[in-house]
């Protein structure tokens, strides 16, 4: 039963960032933290062998450095390069390929979705959630949480906790 508990924090952790960043355009600290330190405690909950642990580690300190480099060249904000570290771990060197390229098409559909979103008028309805109007405004930002927490949703099922708990 822990070990249900504990791998939950990661897609419900991608749900709120996404949300987050949908209705505010900032991803909290806390909710990268959370998912930092919850995942050497569900790796031991679910079982996994020490160096499946230590390798995630290693990947998000690779990921941070990315994200970084990343923020730095303007292209992510500060946010997405944090939480694109603390999800990495999660994710595994097994399902790295699959997180990136689900993260990409959701990039994507979410450019496409947010361009043809902000191309409409203004509706007088938006003035009953603030968050909308803002949402439509910024036209050069993206709340790429919703990306990255899709990637992570979508190859969550390939990450070796999961199989650890689930099999597969």
């Amino acid at each position: 039963m822990f070990a249900y508990l504990t791998i939950s924090v990661f897609p419900a952790a991608l749900l709120v960032a996404a949300a987050n960043d949908i209705y505010e355009f900032k991803i909290p600290n806390w909710i990268s933290i959370i998912l930092v330190c919850a995942f050497p405690v569900a790796g031991m909950a679910v079982g996994a062998a020490p160096h499946v642990i230590l390798e995630g580690l290693l990947i998000g300190a690779g990921a941070l450095a990315v994200g970084f480099a990343l923020f730095a060249g303007r292209i992510v904000g500060g946010g997405d390069a944090k939480l694109l570290a603390a999800i990495t771990p999660w994710i595994g060197v097994g399902a790295l390929g699959a997180f990136l390229l689900y993260t990409a098409i959701a990039g994507l559909v979410l450019a496409m979705v947010m361009g043809a979103f902000r191309t409409l008028p203004v509706l007088p309805i938006y003035a009953r959630a603030p968050w909308l109007i803002e949402l439509h405004g910024r036209t050069k930002d993206l709340p790429y949480a919703v990306a990255l927490g899709a990637g992570g949703l979508l190859s969550f099922s390939q990450t070796p906790f999961f199989q650890l708990v689930f099999g597969g």
